[in-house]
């Protein structure tokens, strides 16, 4: 019980302060998950997140399925999940209310200037992170220019990407 108490707090942390959407909490749920309570490795950590990515929706609640499914079973899905997402239900009720009251105010504008390039920088922190456990040799560095040209400026759709990426994988590194 304990266990599902620890898994449920720490993902209500995580969503408690994970400001600026799923890819943005991906730093707090790893240095959680993996740096701190060392639940994950960062390989598999790592695996998740494409494995999430490759599926629709928000990749926290997915990061949070993952874990809570291999610390506790379904039971640690449940708190998991419910954990990383009460917070977000809780404060959205609330800043609806108050959003559209206040949000062409001077202030709202002010602090909304500073939070955006914040939200970037966690961004650029996850891909620190990944980029050495991820991205190795100089066919690596090709995948990522690759798939982020395709990506970015072709228009191929993530899924695709990460679907082809998996294929390439079997094919050429058996």
């Amino acid at each position: 019980m304990s266990k599902l108490l620890e898994l449920f707090l720490m993902f209500v942390k995580i969503g408690t302060v994970g400001f600026g959407g799923g890819p943005a909490m991906i730093p707090l749920i790893q240095r959680e998950v993996v740096d701190y309570h060392h639940l994950l490795s960062a390989e598999e950590f790592v695996d998740g997140i494409g494995i999430g990515n490759s599926l629709p929706g928000p990749i926290a609640p997915k990061l949070a399925l993952l874990v809570g499914y291999r610390v506790a079973g379904f039971w640690g899905v449940v708190v998991a999940v419910t954990g990383i997402l009460l917070p977000s239900l809780l404060l959205m009720g609330l800043v609806v209310v108050f959003f559209y009251r206040f949000r062409s105010t001077v202030y709202a504008s002010r602090a909304l200037r500073v939070v955006r390039p914040v939200v970037v920088a966690l961004l650029a922190m996850v891909v620190y992170d990944v980029w050495p456990k991820s991205v190795k040799g100089i066919d690596g560095v090709a995948v990522v220019i690759v798939s982020f040209v395709a990506g970015e400026f072709l228009g191929v759709h993530p899924a695709i990407l990460i679907v082809i990426g998996a294929v390439l994988g079997l094919a050429l590194y058996r």
